[in-house]
């Protein structure tokens, strides 16, 4: 229980960032899991999409605070890895 009208206030902001940030990190997670998921079933059409997704999702989590910018970068690294052997005929492609 807060003691003063700044404790009390400092409680109900950190209550709301919680939440808030709960709640991104709840959606990060799928949205990533969704992309790992396509990705190993070697669908490239849907990998393509979920994988952007996820880059999307995990960047702006990480911009918002909700996870630690380097946790964001790993996961974006560990996830292009994973396309990049999914699917090497897409980076020829492109190169």
């Amino acid at each position: 229980m807060a003691n003063t009208r700044q404790s009390a206030k400092r409680s109900r902001q950190t209550e709301k960032r919680r939440t808030r940030n709960v709640q991104s990190r709840a959606s990060m997670r799928t949205t990533v899991r969704v992309a790992v998921e396509s990705i190993t079933k070697k669908d490239s059409a849907q990998a393509a999409e979920a994988y952007l997704q996820a880059i999307r999702a995990l960047s702006k989590a990480a911009s918002k605070g909700a996870i630690p910018r380097a946790r964001a970068e790993r996961k974006i690294s560990r996830l292009t890895l994973l396309a990049k052997r999914a699917f090497p005929e897409a980076l020829k492609a492109t190169a």
